[in-house]
């Protein structure tokens, strides 16, 4: 009696196996991700771990989504543990990050570390992480209205942030220190649209 072949079909849906390799091999950036998120080391590991478990429990992601999913869950846990909301809702807004701690981050991380919860929240997710307004206010649970005026407020604070950090470098003489204007073109395209949807 001949034997059966043993046919191996392959799934489309990502499992255990994948979630894993993609958290083993994107640990630096899934961690940094939180990091910017949370804005405190404690709840950026709760955000990176939990974030792992709920990949591990999803059975329906296809695995050339793996890598977006798993950045999509630890962004929605971070959402759960921060619970960011926009400007005069519950109270002034909670700031995570102590001075001490912003001292051994560089320049470009503090800055972003220094935004108020949901500016923080909505400049990650929407210039860093690319997500449209849409999905911002989704996953935050609020409008998209909310969303545009926490990046214009979070990109406003950032370049000044950025320009104060510029100038005790300056030789202070004639010259006046301006953004260099490579930035200062990246800048208004990055703002021109969401500034023309305001107007």
């Amino acid at each position: 009696m001949p034997q059966a072949k043993r046919i191996a079909i392959s799934t489309p849906y990502a499992n255990t196996r994948d979630f894993c390799r993609t958290f083993y091999e994107e640990t630096d950036s899934l961690y940094r991700l939180s990091f910017l998120l949370a804005a405190e080391r404690v709840k950026a590991e709760q955000c990176f771990v939990s974030g792992l478990k709920d990949s591990l429990k999803e059975s329906r992601v296809f695995k050339e989504w793996a890598h977006s999913w798993a950045r999509r869950v630890i962004i929605q846990n971070a959402v759960r543990v921060i619970k960011p909301r926009p400007m005069g809702e519950n109270g002034p807004p909670n700031f995570n990050s102590s001075r001490k701690a912003l001292a051994a981050e560089p320049a470009e991380i503090a800055a972003i570390l220094e935004l108020a919860p949901f500016e923080r929240f909505v400049y990650v997710m929407s210039v860093l992480e690319r997500y449209s307004d849409q999905d911002c206010s989704v996953l935050l649970g609020c409008s998209r209205r909310d969303v545009n005026a926490a990046r214009i407020r979070a990109l406003q604070q950032i370049g000044s942030v950025m320009e104060l950090h510029v100038k005790p470098q300056v030789n202070v003489g004639s010259w006046k220190p301006t953004l260099d204007d490579n930035c200062r073109a990246v800048l208004e395209l990055q703002l021109a649209p969401y500034l023309a949807t305001s107007a």
